[in-house]
């Protein structure tokens, strides 16, 4: 779908259909673009990215079945003319580092004036970068920090926060049982969200799940 004239063809992907209708209506009157596909998750996105060969994919950061960093990641690796725009609801310092190293080449928060976001599609349609106000600052304390993001926090991105307490109570020896009784949860619920944090981490058994949260948790720098 890239082409050598000045039209950015764009991919929407977001959760939310109202605010995929609400880009494209703010799209309709700049011909500069053209809005080639949609997608409601990281899996779609990929396959759609895939398909449509776009110059620019806009997408959520926080999204059902495949995160939106992790579906970036695959998209930059396998096509890396495409650009993408990572946008979010609120800042979150890990969020935009990890969109970051997986090849995001925007940032923006979804509040931001439509001429703002428009401006910033523009700019990383083009082959440009562009981060917020916001999102800049968070990247900058990130580095007074030193603090990287690990391959583990890119993945641990998918997790609700349920299940990134669930992780690390696999990760100290519970039980189903015991993880239920802690977190008030039955223990049918527990195996159930056990078996997403598999899926969404791309393991097959909790012991492999209880080395990553142990990786992960040993690789955060100290405060």
């Amino acid at each position: 779908m890239t082409t050598s004239n000045d039209t950015i063809h764009v991919l929407l992907v977001d959760d939310h259909d109202i605010v995929r209708t609400g880009l494209k209506a703010a799209l309709r009157a700049h011909p500069e673009f053209n809005v080639v596909g949609e997608a409601r998750d990281g899996q779609e996105a990929i396959r759609e990215a895939r398909r449509l060969n776009p110059n620019l994919v806009v997408m959520d950061v926080r999204m059902p079945r495949l995160s939106g960093i992790e579906a970036c990641r695959d998209i930059r690796s396998e096509q890396p003319e495409t650009n993408v725009l990572m946008l979010t609801s609120y800042a979150d310092e890990r969020a935009v580092m990890a969109s970051i190293v997986a090849g995001a080449s925007g940032f923006m928060l979804k509040e931001v004036q439509t001429q703002e976001l428009l401006e910033a599609m523009r700019t990383v349609g083009r082959g440009g970068k562009i981060l917020d106000p916001t999102s800049a600052a968070a990247v900058i304390e990130q580095i007074r920090r030193g603090n990287v993001v690990s391959e583990e926090d890119k993945l641990a991105q998918q997790l609700s926060e349920r299940e990134l307490r669930i992780l690390d109570l696999i990760a100290d020896g519970l039980t189903n049982r015991e993880i239920g009784e802690q977190l008030y949860l039955s223990e049918k619920t527990v195996k159930h969200h056990v078996s997403d944090i598999l899926a969404k981490l791309g393991l097959t058994r909790r012991v492999e799940a209880a080395a990553f949260a142990i990786r992960r948790s040993t690789q955060r720098p100290s405060s």
